[in-house]
């Protein structure tokens, strides 16, 4: 099932492709570089990228083809005893299930041994357009396949109830594994098996895609390649109701079809408390219900708690609706706390994992992960949506992100578009409505990383390097903005904004941010007309709303985003066309502190060699950051926490290095967030960590104490430690930070948010040294992390610490550095 549900979201993006590309235009958005070198560049890279996507697709290909024969090959035993005394299934039985896998089979070997060839000796002029277009001409095949889809699988069924012989064949076929894998074979279900078709045909849709995208339109594979996807679409779009019968399989009393359009699992606050729902929308009601608790092999149920017609459903706007309790928002520092629980089991988990653990130890620590990403997901969401019913009550779910809010929106608002009568259901309606949801549901899974497969891609952990550079398509000058959303531990957070471009229809931001990836595998742009009218208060959280003009996500496909280079892209919302370059650098290489080749600089030089040069206590650019930020950035919400924009702090890096005169007259002019920024910077591209490299273990040992006094012994005496610049610079950064913290109800920054920020930064080793502490890229942000920032806690939660009371007190105590 899970299978299927990934192939339809497959399919629901190919067609969404297809509606918003404009007739007579490539699919695929065209780089916006196409002049001169740079273009030849670009074609060059896009040729290096129509090879990989040949050879992942060359490479799933295979599998396919060996899927399709670990089906064929119980068809000929099976054949031969059905002309025998003790037939096992009949002819006719035999024809049903296995219809046309014969010559499905033969079409993919004919196209893989044609293509196999040219991807093994690539070169740039190498054209297989006609191979794809030949495909494409063959999907007669798959509409057959498709037509008798339903009817193969229920005689299956039926044939594995009757007949124990046929169970055990179809419960394991053996797949054989890639040429270079070293699994020889898998086993799978007849019943998946029969599925593949299905999925490999809007796979190859997809590959298509790609192909173009990075195909130059003079390249002679480009018309044959855009007929082959041409004729995929429209393919697609015929058998799209025949792929997905279950959102055709309920009926109004009135005998009209009533279609599931969209469901997934939402926050409800109800009675004061959050709870898990699974909200299903049809095409005339939105059904709101929970799972029920079933006995152990009963058939699982939903139970509806309440449901609105749409012809009844409105969406009061923020200022009409009645003031609601307030919300209980869980502090930020308690979500990141849950956040590194949950990779520390994570990293458990590895560990009994590779050393071959007990499974039972592995379930338990899976079952804590599940209890603990569940929380996380019940607790994080904190945008309100609210709906209500005109002739009665009002719901509102909390959600985590304006882009699901809008999306649940738009969806509702256009079925109410059509003509919608108001209904009451009965209750044996409704029951028959609500037994439907657990065979219609297309979200099967609630949205924790724990219900992954382990072969599922973990995402992406590290940094993400995006420019947003401008936008096209809006049809009147606005106030215009951008936020970027990436996912992290199963729901999207807010992680950037750029700044609000005034009065026009062409934005041009240009502003680049870096942002932090837990896991991640999505990033979403968001594009808002800003408003500034005062009685547009939204009485949920106090903010003025501002507009929604567009919205539009993209995948972060490791492959192409993990080059050094920067990769340019086009995302398409509503009409609007946003451009944007991002490039990705793991943690691991993040993980690098790399010494400035020159020491004339401040910036990845050591803090000793600064201080001596300025003759100064604490180096003049951790000075002036602190000033600056305790001079207007003190009361900033998220200070430290938003990410600056990156071209404004490397402008201040590089005035910072040249030690130029005009410094304070650009501090007070630049942005603050990009100030913080800056500091940040300067602390992590430190050649050594300011807490050093040499004391690094011991701060690890030291703040794992269990013991009160014997800690504050071991960390004061790690303190006296440190060489004299180092203690003083941390000394003055500390005092600032619990300055900071003081503003906690107006900047939302604890202690704990300025630990989590800083600690990694102040402590993190430098590359020969965090080596020895490194396993997976994942498990960085589990022990060595939740370590680091318990240790800057410590010393923000002391009382003051005071550099000449510490170097008096020099007895030197049992603990050994």
């Amino acid at each position: 099932m899970e299978e299927e549900e990934e192939a339809i979201g497959y399919l629901d993006k190919v067609l969404e492709d297809e509606d918003d590309s404009e007739p007579g235009t490539p699919t695929s958005p065209v780089s916006p570089f196409s002049a001169g070198d740079k273009g030849e560049r670009e074609a060059g890279k896009g040729l290096e990228m129509r090879k990989l996507v040949l050879s992942g697709f060359l490479a799933s290909e295979e599998i396919y083809i060996n899927q399709l024969e670990a089906l064929l090959l119980p068809m000929k035993p099976l054949k031969a005893t059905a002309t025998t005394s003790q037939p096992v299934l009949t002819l006719q039985q035999i024809e049903t299930i296995f219809y046309k896998i014969q010559d499905i089979y033969e079409i993919h070997k004919e196209f893989y041994d044609s293509l196999c060839p040219k991807v093994q000796q690539w070169d740039s002029n190498v054209t297989m357009g006609h191979l794809f277009q030949k495909l494409a001409s063959q999907l007669g095949v798959y509409k057959a396949f498709v037509d008798n889809y339903k009817i193969a699988l229920e005689t299956a069924e039926k044939c594995s109830q009757s007949n124990y012989q046929f169970q055990k064949i179809s419960e394991e076929l053996k797949v054989k594994g890639p040429k270079d894998s070293k699994e020889s074979h898998t086993s799978v279900t007849m019943e998946a098996l029969l599925y593949k078709p299905i999925d490999r045909v809007t796979r190859s849709t997809l590959v298509l895609h790609d192909l173009l995208k990075h195909t130059p339109a003079d390249h002679p594979d480009y018309p044959l390649l855009q007929d082959a996807l041409r004729i995929s679409q429209n393919f697609l779009s015929s058998i799209n109701e025949d792929i997905d019968p279950r959102r055709t399989a309920v009926t109004t009393p009135k005998g009209e079809t009533r279609q599931l359009v969209k469901d997934g699992f939402l926050v409800e606050l109800s009675e004061g408390s959050r709870k898990l729902r699974h909200v299903f929308l049809f095409t005339d009601v939105l059904l709101c219900a929970k799972l029920k608790k079933t006995a152990v092999g009963k058939h699982q149920q939903y139970d509806c708690k309440w449901y609105v017609p749409l012809a009844d459903l409105v969406f009061p706007s923020p200022e009409e609706s009645e003031h609601c309790p307030q919300v209980h928002v869980i502090p930020d520092h308690e979500l990141e706390d849950m956040k590194m629980k949950i990779s520390a089991i994570k990293s458990e988990v590895q560990k009994e994992k590779a050393n071959k653990g007990q499974s039972r130890a592995i379930e338990r620590l899976k079952k804590k992960m599940f209890e603990n990403e569940f929380w996380l997901l019940l607790n994080s969401p904190a945008i309100p949506f609210r709906i209500h019913n005109r002739n009665g009550k009002s719901y509102l779910f909390l959600l985590s992100s304006d882009y699901e809010r809008s999306e649940w929106r738009e969806a509702i608002q256009k079925l109410q578009k059509k003509d919608l009568q108001a209904f009451v259901l009965s209750s044996v309606e409704l029951q028959v409505l609500t037994g439907s949801c657990f065979k219609l549901r297309t979200v099967h899974n609630i949205p924790v990383t724990s219900n992954k497969d382990d072969d599922e891609s973990p995402g992406l952990y590290g940094f993400l390097h995006v420019i947003v550079h401008s936008a096209k398509g809006f049809k009147q000058s606005a106030n215009l903005y951008c936020t970027l959303e990436v996912d992290s531990f199963g729901y999207f957070v807010s992680k950037a904004k750029t700044r609000v471009f005034r009065d026009t229809t062409e934005p041009q931001w240009n502003e680049e941010f870096e942002i932090e990836l837990e896991g991640s595998q999505s990033l979403r742009i968001l594009c808002y007309e800003k408003c500034y009218d005062k009685t547009k208060l939204n009485k949920d959280n106090n903010e003025i709303v501002d507009k929604i003009m567009g919205k539009g996500q993209i995948q972060l496909d490791p492959q192409a985003v993990q080059t050094k280079n920067w990769h340019m892209d086009v995302i398409e919302m509503n009409g609007i066309k946003v451009e944007f370059s991002m490039k990705f650098t793991s943690r691991d290489m993040s993980l690098k502190r790399t010494p400035s080749k020159k020491q004339t600089g401040v910036f990845g030089v050591k803090i000793s060699v600064v201080t001596k040069r300025e003759r100064s206590k604490v180096p003049y650019i951790v000075r002036q950051c602190v000033e600056e930020v305790e001079k207007r950035g003190i009361e900033e919400v998220g200070i430290y926490r938003i990410s600056g924009v990156a071209t404004d702090i490397q402008a201040l890096k590089a005035v910072f290095d040249a030690n130029n005169k005009d410094i304070l007259v650009m501090l007070s002019d630049m942005d603050i967030n990009a100030i913080a920024g800056t500091l940040k910077l300067y602390f992590r591209e430190l050649p050594e960590p300011l807490l050093t490299d040499r004391l690094y273990p011991a701060f690890m040992e030291g703040i794992a104490l269990s013991d009160p006094a014997a800690k504050e012994n071991c960390m004061m005496h790690l303190l006296r430690s440190l060489p004299d610049p180092n203690l003083i610079t941390f000394l003055f950064l500390l005092e600032h930070l619990k300055r900071v913290a003081e503003k906690e109800p107006i900047n939302k920054m604890s202690l704990h948010n300025l630990a989590t920020v800083f600690g990694p930064t102040l402590l993190r080793p430098s590359e020969g040294e965090s080596k020895a502490h490194l396993t997976l890229a994942s498990d960085i942000w589990s022990h060595d992390v939740m370590a680091q920032v318990q240790v800057l806690l410590y010393y923000l939660q002391h009382p003051p610490i005071s550099f000449s009371e510490l170097k008096r007190n020099t007895l030197y105590f049992s603990t050994d550095v």
